[in-house]
């Protein structure tokens, strides 16, 4: 009954697919043939080919050149027309792939021209990107978690999970580049993720998910891409938007704690007070975007049984009670030098204060004798600061543009951990303390010329990263610290890269051909005392290729077959030789030796447009070799368990997805699905930490998926209503399985005053079904855990717009 009921669920449930259309401008230049000079005031219209109607038309300036839109895909004619020439025609055909088509030098003369075919592309309007490696959602739409962080949001988006850590994956993979304004910042992570969960959904403009990423991007993220668009207005005077959110989570205890600990966090207050301002003059562009989130949060509170070979169980629970206040703000300004220059310099600055109240028992099996009490207080201060400054030259010719950025990033890690080890006979007194400072500069130009069938594009990028670490243990009576695993560790990274895309497009087929290569050098040196890991580092040079070829059988549908080849680099805290102990006896431990995975994508989509309803269905395959993931394993005599990142060799990801969204009248209902299969293959590989030991896996494989259903109705008085039911299936992970899971969000917002002020209540995890367990095997060990932390919260929330 109960699959039933979800699947009613999901059959009345959306997926705000945000649609864009723009339309193609069209450039060329007109000469005399015989004298090659141009022609000033010929007349240049654009035609529908179905009836001749006029679309739009203009007189070329003093050089000869012209400017004029396509409005929409379809077929047209160019007439050019001058007294004294013969009148020439070009029949033109818009397409989706860019926004400027340049046709070149076109010559009239004095006799009889023949007519030419010339392609000229464009973008459709369409739910999926019209190259259909991008989804597009507009935050304006998210009402269900209208106030939460940029994580909670994207839990609800088509295609994304997430994990037990709070990673967000693509169809079930992690390896997610994540951006900022289409440029990586320490404040989400260079080449993985972090902090999602800290930035505000009330300071983002839109979120795209970026499947096939061109040759543009870095190479990093075999799962994609998800870029986060930060608010940016450009109109005159000035305007902006003010907002408040509140809210309350945690209003029942879901499972109560074991024995003799401290209470969980209960009815955890949520604020969040926003701000947008933007003022715009002449030549001037001024913006700014700041909020502060202030969080309680029961943010952990797992349950796990472990069970030993030899006979022994461990029963421990992992509580932590979080709170949290995350300022950010986002300033910076426009100059527009004149209508071909613009320089823009901006700046963003985080600083997230964590405090964590921590408390995990050790009991026997019958939660009758209890080992030890771990204890810890978490004090850290994560502060990014990031400076950017771009110049961007627009040619006369439309569409051709160069453009340079240069960016620093600066992310400091001050971290101090506090433990009180409790047991029958002693109580010891420990704690560390981290200093990580993180230094990036990038420099990167890049060009963009447009052609008469597509455009080329090609740039440059140079990047220097350094982070300094320092780790000091601080050991109480009988600690279980390892306080020779210290000291300190530098972390340097340089990479220059150089790329190349080249644009075709016809009436019948398209092609993307792209080549990016990066030259990678990595150092790590470390303490030389440690007592395991010794200095280490990789360096390569390869090439990076990225391929689309595209069938076009009618203007609403299409056929398009992408490969691309990506890598994802060890993170800097995945290589730290430093063991982290806020889970006591499941320590997560860092390793140098890790080295890249390569992977190589293939996928075949189809999209098919109606007039109110649009379907995109992919088959995908991805082969990963090197594969990175985090074993878990025990050392003779210790029921310690160690979880350390480790090269596992090949693995695979095969799968099929389906997007269907349907517009009655004011009703859009949607519904997303994917399903794929994950295998990784037998390995055996070798734990240096702490002591060496062998590890052997079996291949593990397993079929899973995700459903989102959602629905968005629009009310009587301005009213919408959002309703997201998702259901995720279990999944493999290194040495086990994650259990399915499933929840129901829901969410209203009125509209009032014009439009500018809105009111906004929702509620995540309304029937409280949503929990993450999971079951490890490990040798000579298993364990199963069930995680019941913080997921129901209600927020209400209030903006201003003027």
């Amino acid at each position: 009954m109960r699959r039933i009921f979800i699947a009613i669920l999901l059959l009345i449930a959306p997926l705000v697919l945000c649609a864009q259309s723009s339309s193609v401008v069209v450039s060329g230049q007109i000469r005399d043939a015989s004298r090659k000079t141009p022609l000033q005031f010929v007349t240049v219209t654009l035609h529908r080919a179905a009836d001749s109607s006029l679309v739009a038309g203009t007189v070329t300036g003093g050089d000869g050149r012209f400017t004029l839109s396509a409005p929409q895909q379809g077929n047209f004619h160019l007439k050019l027309t001058f007294l004294g020439y013969a009148t020439k025609w070009e029949n033109m055909v818009a397409g989706r792939l860019s926004n400027f088509l340049d046709l070149g030098q076109i010559f009239l003369s004095e006799t009889a021209g023949q007519l030419h075919e010339v392609t000229v592309t464009g973008k459709q309007q369409d739910g999926i990107n019209a190259k259909m490696d991008k989804q597009i959602f507009s935050m304006a739409n998210n009402v269900a978690r209208a106030g939460g962080s940029v994580l909670e949001v994207m839990a609800n988006l088509p295609g994304v999970t997430v994990s037990q850590e709070g990673k967000v994956q693509l169809r079930g993979n992690e390896k997610v580049m994540v951006l900022i304004d289409g440029q990586q910042t320490a404040l989400t992570g260079y080449g993985g993720q972090s902090s999602l969960e800290n930035i505000s959904v009330s300071a983002i403009e839109k979120i795209e998910i970026i499947n096939n990423p061109s040759a543009r991007y870095d190479a990093n993220g075999n799962a994609g891409i998800i870029n986060i668009v930060f608010k940016k207005e450009k109109k005159d005077g000035w305007n902006g938007k003010i907002g408040l959110a509140g809210g309350l989570g945690a209003l029942w205890e879901r499972k109560e704690n074991f024995p003799d600990i401290r209470p969980q966090y209960r009815t955890t207050p949520k604020i969040n007070p926003s701000v947008s301002l933007n003022y715009r003059k002449k030549r001037v562009n001024l913006f700014f975007q700041g909020d502060n989130l202030y969080t309680h949060t029961l943010n952990k509170n797992e349950f796990t049984d472990r069970y030993y070979s030899n006979g022994d169980t461990i029963r421990q629970q992992l509580k932590r009670n979080r709170r949290t206040n995350v300022t950010t703000m986002k300033a910076g300004a426009d100059w527009f030098l004149d209508e071909q220059n613009t320089v823009t310099l901006s700046g963003l600055y985080s600083r997230e204060k964590i405090l964590d109240d921590g408390d995990q028992p050790f009991f026997d099996n019958q939660l009758k004798d209890r080992h030890r009490l771990w204890q810890f207080l978490e004090d850290e201060i994560k502060t990014t600061a990031t400076a950017s400054l771009n110049w961007q030259r627009l040619f006369p010719q439309p569409g051709r543009k160069l453009e340079a950025t240069a960016n620093y990033t600066f992310h400091r890690e001050d971290e101090q951990y506090f433990f009180t080890n409790i047991n029958p006979t002693f109580t010891g007194v420990d704690s560390f303390k981290l200093l990580s400072d993180e230094h990036v500069a990038d420099i990167s130009i890049d060009y963009t010329h447009p052609l008469r069938f597509g455009r080329a594009e090609g740039g440059i990028k140079f990047r220097r990263r350094y982070i300094p670490t320092n780790m000091r243990f601080i050991p109480g009576l009988n600690s279980p610290l390892d306080t020779a695993a210290g000291g300190w560790a530098n972390y340097s990274e340089t990479i220059p890269a150089i790329y190349g895309n080249y644009i075709l497009e016809r009436e019948k087929w398209e092609l993307e051909a792209g080549l990016r290569v990066e030259a990678v050098r990595i150092e790590y040196d470390v303490n030389p005392n440690h007592r395991t890991y010794r200095s280490d580092g990789y360096k390569y040079t390869q090439p990076f290729p990225t391929i689309r070829v595209a069938f076009k059988p009618a203007n609403d549908s299409r056929f398009s077959l992408f490969y691309n080849r990506r890598v994802d680099r060890p993170n800097e805290v995945d290589i730290r030789i430093f063991p982290k102990y806020d889970d006591a006896e499941i320590i997560k431990v860092g390793n140098p030796g890790l080295r890249p995975q390569f992977t190589d994508n293939f996928e075949l989509g189809y999209t098919k447009s109606w007039t109110s309803t649009t379907l995109y269905a992919a088959a995908y395959h991805k082969s990963i070799d090197a594969t990175i993931i985090r074993i878990a394993s025990t050392i003779p005599g210790s029921t310690l368990i160690y979880n350390i990142f480790q090269n596992a060799g090949r693995s695979f990801n095969s799968g099929l997805e389906a997007n269907l969204s349907r517009q009655f009248g004011k009703t859009q209902l949607s519904l997303y699905a994917t399903g794929y299969k994950n295998v990784i293959r037998a390995f055996s590989v070798v734990n240096e930490y702490p002591v060496e030991n062998v590890f052997s896996a079996d291949r593990e494989e397993m079929i899973s998926g995700n459903l989102k259903l959602n629905g968005n109705f629009r009310l009587a008085k301005k009213t919408d209503l959002q309703v997201t039911a998702v259901y995720v299936a279990p999944d493999i992970i290194p040495q086990g399985k994650i259990y399915g899971r499933f929840y129901i969000d829901a969410g209203v917002k009125k509209t009032f005053a014009g439009g500018r002020s809105e009111l906004t209540l929702n509620a995540t995890d309304l029937a409280g079904t949503l929990r993450i367990k999971r079951k490890v095997n490990g040798k000579n060990f298993s364990y199963i855990s069930t995680d019941y932390y913080e997921t129901q919260i209600i927020r209400a929330g209030y903006a201003w717009k003027f």
